[in-house]
């Protein structure tokens, strides 16, 4: 057993210092592009531009074949072999480029009546705004035809337990967008040192030909992990394959699960922020964005590791093995999340200052930010929760919750956004997925009693957010000579270094994941 966790232990610690770096590298671009365009009309119409092009890459290969793919292809290459396995993967990818294609052509020749319509993606913009939203979002479908196939590579590569590639990939993609945002969109070239780079002048419009530029290298830096693990391309697809029907009863499913999600990240919350101030798109992107990097740091990596073994684990009927490799993720998940959204939301406000709004913009932001927050573990735990179900070939419960939790939401961010404003829909983020995650929780652990018994982890998390906080509070209030945002990253990491004596028995459980 430990052997086996040692395994995952060493894919999430690859998995998460990939992500960390392309954090650093996302937070890079999200800078220079705050203060290039700021909270304005043109970055509201390119974020509402990647929302149908984004759905669809979900939908098809992103959310939805990675996971239900993964347990499929690890059992055909624990029981068939790998050749076997990729004969299944090949005629599951030539199936999805094409519905892909056709579904990105159809979007393509409907995209002005797509955004303009009043249940549409911006019905609230004007129609310069709108126009401008089309264009963008037709360039994006480029990259979504690129990311069809780039995110099946990564559920072949996990299944084979190779996490190296698909983890480097999403920096390779920030590479790209990088370069639209400091060579493609500028009207004036960035000055380093002596040189000054090349400016195309292209706008907003260069922000899009850097997404399809980072697409192309999003899968360019993982054919060589195709290569190690000889990959045959089979120019088939034959939907009566038992593979192919094995992989289409689970991802229907979970097809209907990522829609629901979509609509709760992106449809509902835009659609009811372009009614709101002008900003109110982005500051929702930049307040998920910053929830978003102590999440997949955590939830993500630690659940994308975990899947292929815990996949295993249920092929073998190994039911006690798979309760103690969940109950450690969910122990350890909680002992960094709940003391790290106390302390991020504490010094949101000087890191937020970074970005260069004024200050309408960078209260929207912090506020924004500050309740995503309330919902990292929630987010952190579902990471796990929605991994065991498809772990047991099971896409329907996540299914129906997911259904609930849309409905939760929307009634939620319907009411809060007209008393808080954009906030409010942050906030009702939160709120409907932490429930959703605790319902499945709940439900998983009836199946396999002993899952959620989490000792006392729980009581010790606590001491550690009063302790940390005081701590952070003290740090926050001195008159320290150092830029506003120094003191906040020390005053964060003394905070972050308090909490460790209080969660060491889940850091120790950690390294046995």
């Amino acid at each position: 057993f430990d052997s086996t966790m040692t395994r995952v232990t060493r894919a999430a610690l690859i998995i998460a210092i990939f992500i960390g770096l392309e954090k650093l590298l996302g937070f890079l671009r999200q800078l220079i592009i705050a203060r290039q365009f700021g909270l304005s009309a043109e970055l509201d119409a390119f974020n509402a531009a990647n929302n149908l092009p984004d759905l669809i890459f979900a939908l098809i290969s992103g959310g939805a074949l990675a996971v239900a793919f993964i347990p499929v292809l690890s059992e055909y290459l624990e029981e068939k072999g790998r050749p076997i396995m990729w004969d299944l993967f090949s005629r599951v990818a030539n199936l999805v480029f094409l519905a892909t294609a056709v579904l990105s052509a159809i979007i393509a020749i409907f995209a002005e009546q797509l955004v303009g319509w009043q249940l549409g993606i911006a019905p609230g913009f004007g129609a310069p705004q709108q126009a401008l939203v089309t264009d963008l979002m037709r360039l994006n479908l480029i990259a979504t035809l690129l990311f069809s196939v780039s995110g099946l590579v990564i559920a072949g590569l996990q299944a084979n337990q190779h996490f190296l590639l698909p983890a480097l990939a999403r920096s390779m993609y920030d590479v790209g967008t990088l370069i639209g945002v400091i060579i493609l969109a500028p009207q004036t070239g960035y000055q380093i040192g002596p040189i000054t780079l090349p400016a195309f002048g292209m706008g907003i419009y260069g922000l899009a030909y850097g997404t399809v530029l980072g697409a192309v290298l999003f899968l360019a830096i993982q054919i060589p992990g195709l290569l190690r693990y000889q990959f045959r391309w089979v120019p088939k697809i034959n939907l009566r394959h038992p593979g192919v029907q094995q992989v289409l009863k689970v991802m229907g499913p979970r097809i209907g699960t990522v829609f629901f999600i979509y609509l709760v990240l992106i449809y509902i919350p835009d659609n009811i922020a372009s009614r709101l101030l002008t900003g109110s798109i982005t500051a929702l992107a930049y307040g998920w964005l910053i929830m978003q990097l102590p999440e997949t740091l955590i939830g993500t990596a630690i659940g994308t590791a975990l899947l292929p073994t815990i996949s295993e684990q249920i092929t073998r009927d190994e039911r006690g093995v798979f309760t103690q490799s969940l109950n450690r993720a969910l122990r350890v998940i909680l002992a960094l999340t709940l003391p790290f959204s106390l302390l991020l939301a504490m010094v949101m406000r000087p890191l937020v200052n970074v970005f260069g709004f004024d200050l309408v913009g960078t209260e929207m932001v912090v506020w924004t930010a500050r309740a995503f927050l309330i919902g990292l573990a929630g987010h952190s735990l579902l990471e796990i929760a929605a991994r065991a179900y498809y772990a047991q070939q099971n896409a329907i419960t996540p299914l129906w919750a997911s259904a609930l939790m849309m409905v939760t939401f929307s009634v939620m961010a319907l009411l809060f956004s007209k008393l808080i404003g954009v906030v409010g829909i942050a906030l009702a983020n939160a709120l409907a997925f932490t429930g959703e995650a605790i319902l499945l929780l709940y439900l998983l652990n009836r199946k396999f009693p002993g899952l959620s018994r989490l000792g006392s982890t729980l009581p010790r998390v606590a001491l550690a957010c009063v302790a940390a906080a005081l701590l952070v509070y003290f740090i926050l209030s001195m008159s320290l000579p150092l830029p506003a945002f120094i003191s906040a990253v020390i005053a964060l990491a003394i905070g972050g270094l308090a909490v460790l004596p209080f969660v060491w028995p889940e850091l120790k459980l950690m390294m046995k994941l």
